[in-house]
């Protein structure tokens, strides 16, 4: 009977990650396994737009070094092709395109082209330059979702996981910490899940927000320098 008692004790004291989990109520369960799928879908998205950043930043500086050598615009276009590689590049494509079409019209009226041509222009790298950084700020919603809900999950896992012990207790009427304490555990587990799952989440989210934020500035930069070019060879030519 002792050797049962004190098996029993040293099942309870076995606080370990693993042993928390398997004595946790089905409903903390799940919210365990939500909240560790949750922070290794983060982890993915957070490397995805660390690598994804920096190839981008890399690609800016190639672009621009090639942009302002000194070299013709037109032989730019025509080595990038229908397939550039960065949203710097589809900016720049997107602009010459249009610049083509029109150059291609003739100069059936040189004044309405001067005046509606860099309009044109201007919304065809804003449109271009939009789409680009939807792609590149795409699955950034799910970490500010992880960050600001993932404690409020595990809280509510730690609330249910006390209720459940609660339950225990009255049910065998013994109040001893050898009781209550495995219960209690499992439930701060969740609470603890939680926080693991947020707090990378949201430093994350914030860095990755800022680095995005600068790209966005940088492209929204090159494009009205780009805009203020092509108005200029435009008056040139009129």
């Amino acid at each position: 009977m002792e050797s049962m008692a004190g098996e029993m004790l040293a099942q309870s004291a076995d606080l370990s990650m693993w042993t928390l989990f398997w004595r946790a109520d089905l409903v903390v369960k799940a919210v365990m396994l939500l909240l560790v799928a949750a922070s290794f879908w983060s982890w993915a998205i957070i490397f995805d737009k660390i690598i994804r950043l920096r190839h981008l930043f890399s690609r800016a500086d190639h672009f621009e070094e090639s942009f302002w050598s000194g070299g013709s615009l037109e032989e730019l276009y025509d080595r990038l092709g229908s397939r550039p590689l960065d949203p710097m590049s589809s900016v720049f494509v997107a602009a010459m395109r249009e610049w083509r079409r029109s150059a291609a019209r003739g100069g059936a009226d040189r004044e309405s082209l001067r005046t509606s041509l860099p309009q044109r222009i201007d919304r065809v790298m804003q449109v271009t330059l939009g789409r680009e950084i939807d792609q590149v700020e795409r699955r950034m919603g799910f970490l500010a979702s992880v960050g600001s809900t993932a404690p409020f999950i595990g809280l509510f896992g730690t609330v249910w996981g006390i209720m459940h012990s609660f339950q225990s207790i009255a049910a065998t009427k013994n109040t001893s910490l050898a009781v209550v304490a495995p219960g209690i555990a499992e439930a701060l587990f969740a609470t603890a899940l939680g926080l693991v799952a947020a707090i990378p989440a949201v430093i994350a989210y914030n860095k990755l927000s800022s680095d995005i934020d600068r790209y966005a500035k940088r492209l929204e930069a090159f494009s009205g320098e780009f805009g203020a070019i092509l108005s200029r060879q435009l008056e040139e030519r009129s």
